[in-house]
């Protein structure tokens, strides 16, 4: 069973301004919710 530190709603709300997104200049990102997941 995978944990997060984000719930899906939450996710939703933040994911689409987070840098490295599809569509967005410079590197594609592997999985944002990791990421910011790790920092938390």
């Amino acid at each position: 069973m995978r944990r997060y530190a984000l719930r899906d709603d939450q996710w939703q709300r933040i994911k689409d301004i987070l840098p490295g997104r599809e569509g967005t200049a410079g590197a594609t990102a592997h999985d944002n919710r990791l990421f910011v997941e790790a920092v938390l």
